[in-house]
C-alpha cells in the first residue's frame, strides 16, 4: 500500500511530458503532405541506428525551432525498416524529445520512393530536403549536415 501511495504521490508531482506520435505513412501520402504544405519545411529522413542522423537531430530541432516565428516546420521521416519499427520510433520519439511532425515511412522499396522525394537520391541517410513552395526554394543534401551548414540552408529557405 505504501509503495502504491508513493506511485501516486509522484505522478501528481511530476508533470507528464506530451508526445506526438509518430504516423505511419506511404510515399504517396508524405509526397501529399510535402506539396500540400504552404510552410517553409525541413523534411529530414533519418533512422533510430544511424549515428550521422542522430548526431544532427538536436541542431534540427533547435535550429527550427529559432525560426519558429518564421513558420518553418520540421518533419522527421524514420526509415527504420522491421516489424517492430513503429513502437521503436514511438520509444525514440519520447526518449529523445522529438519535436515537429513525425512520420515513418512504411516503405521498402528505394527504387520507388527515393526519386519521388529527389532523382539524385540512392536511399542513404541522412538525407534532407529543404522546400519552400511560396518562394520556390527546393534544395536536397543526401549527407549529414554540420550544425553551421544547416543552420546557413534554413536561413537560405526562409529569405528568398
Amino acid at each position: 500500500m505504501k509503495t502504491f501511495l508513493s506511485l501516486l504521490l509522484l505522478i501528481s508531482i511530476v508533470p507528464v511530458a506530451k508526445t506526438q506520435i509518430v504516423k505511419k505513412v506511404s510515399i504517396d501520402a508524405l509526397d501529399n503532405y510535402i506539396k500540400a504544405s504552404e510552410r517553409p519545411l525541413v523534411v529530414n529522413f533519418y533512422a533510430t541506428w544511424c549515428a550521422p542522423c542522430l548526431h544532427e537531430l538536436p541542431y534540427f530541432q533547435q535550429t527550427t525551432a529559432k525560426y519558429a516565428s518564421q513558420n518553418v516546420e520540421l518533419v522527421l521521416v524514420s526509415m527504420d525498416y522491421t516489424r517492430t519499427a513503429a513502437k521503436k520510433i514511438q520509444d525514440f520519439a519520447i526518449k529523445n524529445n522529438l519535436k515537429g511532425t513525425l512520420f515513418w515511412l512504411d516503405e521498402t522499396n528505394a527504387d520507388v520512393f527515393c526519386p519521388r522525394i529527389d532523382q539524385k537520391w540512392d536511399g542513404g541517410i541522412p538525407a534532407t530536403l529543404f522546400l519552400n513552395a511560396r518562394t520556390g526554394y527546393r534544395k536536397f543534401v543526401d549527407r549529414q549536415l554540420t550544425e553551421p551548414q544547416f543552420e546557413q540552408e534554413v536561413n537560405r529557405l526562409v529569405s528568398r
